[in-house]
Parts: C-alpha cells; sequence; structure tokens
C-alpha cells in the first residue's frame, strides 16, 4: 500500500517569517488519520525568511534530524554547541532528559528545511547534537543512509531507534531499489523533481505513506532528490 500525501493537501501554518507544511498531526493542525507512522511523528517542510528564526526553546525525549534542502540553518544550544549546516547537509538533535536550542537563518535568501521527528527507544539519554557533510555526489543513483540507528549504517548520524532516513539523487531516467523488512513501514518524501514508486507517482514535495510492500523500486521521472525513511 503506498498513499501519496500531496504537497497541496498538507497541513499549513504560515506567519511573517515562516511557511510551514506538516505531513503529520503537528501544534494547530491535527487529522487523526496522520499521527504518524511508528516512532516517526513529525515530518515538517519548514521555509524560513532571512534573519529569522526559532528562538530558544526546549525539547525532551525526541531525536530531531534536520535536512537542509536550500540555504543553511544556524544551530545553538545551551550545551555550548553551534553550527551551520547547508544545503544537502544534516544535524541531528537527540534532546535526551532536556535541551534548550535556537535555530535562524542567518543567510541573505530562505533557508528550506526538512524536521524530521522521532521517538526514541530510550529515556534517560544524555542531549547532544551533531552534523555532518552529505555531498550529493556521494548519493548519486544510491539510497545513503543519513540518520539511523540501524546496524551497519556506521557513517550516518547516529540515532536511538530501529529507523534510518535516507537519502538518494537520482537523474532522469534513474532507479533505486529498496527492500524492507518484514513488518517495517516507509515513508517517503521527493524534496524535488518527480518520481514513480512502484506504480505511484510522486511530484515535488509529495510525501507517501508505504505499508505492506517489500520492495520499492523508485524510478526519476526528472532529476530529483529524495528522502526515505525506513521504520518498524
Amino acid at each position: 500500500m503506498i498513499e501519496p500525501r500531496r504537497f497541496a493537501n498538507l497541513g499549513r501554518f504560515d506567519n511573517d517569517w515562516l511557511s510551514a507544511r506538516y505531513h503529520f498531526s503537528f501544534a494547530g493542525y491535527h487529522d487523526p488519520a496522520r499521527n504518524g507512522i511508528g516512532p516517526l511523528l513529525v515530518w515538517n517542510d519548514d521555509t524560513v525568511r532571512p534573519d529569522r528564526g526559532f528562538d530558544m526553546h526546549g525539547h525532551r525525549y525526541m531525536e530531531i534530524i534536520t535536512y537542509v534542502r536550500s540555504g543553511a540553518i544556524t544551530h545553538q544550544d545551551h550545551l555550548g554547541n553551534r553550527g551551520r549546516t547547508e544545503a544537502g547537509d544534516v544535524q541531528v538533535m537527540s534532546a535526551g532528559k532536556g535541551i534548550l536550542h535556537s535555530e535562524y537563518n542567518l543567510e541573505r535568501e530562505p533557508t528550506q528545511i526538512y524536521q524530521i521527528w522521532i521517538v526514541p527507544d530510550e529515556v534517560g539519554l544524555q542531549p547532544r547534537w551533531e552534523q555532518r557533510r552529505f555531498p550529493a555526489a556521494d548519493r548519486a543513483g544510491a539510497l545513503v543512509p543519513l540518520a539511523s540507528g540501524r546496524a551497519g549504517h556506521d557513517a550516518a548520524l547516529r540515532i536511538h531507534q530501529d529507523a534510518a532516513v535516507l537519502g538518494a539523487t537520482l537523474s532522469a531516467g534513474q532507479s533505486v531499489t529498496h527492500r524492507l523488512g518484514a513488518g517495517r513501514r516507509a515513508y517517503l518524501v521527493v524534496a524535488s523533481g518527480r518520481v514513480k514508486v512502484n506504480d505511484t507517482e510522486l511530484n515535488a514535495r509529495d510525501g507517501a505513506a508505504i505499508a505492506a510492500e517489500s520492495d520499492l523500486a523508485i524510478a526519476a521521472l526528472d532529476d530529483a532528490q529524495i528522502l526515505l525513511a525506513d521504520l518498524l
């Protein structure tokens, strides 16, 4: 089963500095049919205007993965971490027992990010933050683990859950396959371009909830970038 989540039908929030689209119930948007998939609770598509952002605020018991689609986001937290994550790269914040942080777009142009929240499989963890570069060339024609708690994904940023977020950059006509283990589900988002997942076409910024599919054949109809969460 592949259930498309069209970009035009996502939950939404807009103010003078933030344009947000919600793949799952979040904040003031609630859809009982979209309350996450397994440990994946949040997938937000945010556009942050220049010199604006999220002021210092707190999180607990959440693995928060930020994928930068364009521009850059600057993180700062009460532990003393500070870093700028650029387009195509990823940061992970394990909120653990509690962390205070801010995220700002200090660039001259709008920044576009995906915010992905996954519930950890442990409580009482020490909070931490890290970032990593993932050059597009390394993801050309292949699904590469970006953030993962699964065995064998040593090059990915670590999260505390039996889950993985993978990314691929595909040229038009190129395809990749992904095998889901028994009982596992997935959520796929098209960051740019158009793709066909098995027999389902998805456009830029669409998502798709996937269950009861053992193999995913993902073919690029245009030059495309995709993200795939593999979930228990």
